[in-house]
């Protein structure tokens, strides 16, 4: 069956809502019209080191963290549906193409208290969009980590150090997509970048829904 069509017949019994305000909106509508014009796109230059490019749909601020939160509590509706497409409608339009996407993997005991990891639905809505293969178990996280943004500089690189691993079968040889939610620091990202090239991947381009702004940029 075709996503739309499954999007338009669960839409009969399930009336698609705007992540942000609860309002109706069409079974293929991401946000309600009201909410979308105050979304701010990310404009802003931001680098990864190793990766290829860093793309982000959204800026992240009080606009568009109301999607962010049904999604990371579980109350998804239409949040990842809408977030995934939107950042596939950025790669496009920034031309950024891979072989396989990658989710940002989440501690195993977090993902089973949780039930779900975001990141893993971003990822499977922007390659359903971009026609491109999602990799879910190309990387694993083997230890828990504290929140990167309550940490100084020197913590954030201790406390993701040999956090992440990588199958190497899967990944070398390939672009890779990495994608997550929301970048703050990018610290994780520049971890696990690192992490695929080691693992043989050609190449690695980072991908956010949200990227959070600071004065640098």
């Amino acid at each position: 069956m075709k996503y739309s069509l499954k999007r338009k017949l669960l839409h009969l019994f399930f009336p698609t809502r705007c992540p942000i305000c609860g309002a109706y909106i069409g079974a293929m509508e991401r946000f309600c019209h009201e909410c979308e014009a105050k979304l701010h796109t990310y404009n802003g230059r931001f680098e990864i080191e190793g990766a290829l490019s860093f793309t982000a749909a959204y800026e992240y601020d009080s606009e568009i963290s109301p999607a962010i939160f049904l999604m990371k509590n579980g109350i998804d509706g239409n949040a990842s549906y809408a977030l995934g497409c939107a950042l596939a409608d950025r790669l496009r339009s920034e031309n950024v193409t891979a072989d396989i996407i990658v989710p940002v993997p989440m501690y195993r005991r977090d993902t089973i208290k949780r039930g779900f990891n975001q990141a893993a639905l971003i990822a499977k809505e922007t390659g359903r969009a971009l026609g491109i293969p999602v990799e879910l178990h190309a990387l694993s996280k083997k230890r828990p980590t504290y929140t990167q943004k309550t940490l100084g500089k020197d913590e954030r690189a201790v406390n993701l150090t040999g956090a992440f691993s990588a199958d190497s079968t899967a990944v070398k040889g390939r672009n890779v997509l990495l994608i997550d939610d929301i970048c703050t620091t990018g610290s994780t990202l520049r971890e696990i970048t690192a992490v695929l090239k080691e693992n043989g991947a050609a190449s690695v381009r980072c991908a956010c829904c949200c990227k959070t702004i600071s004065r640098k940029e």
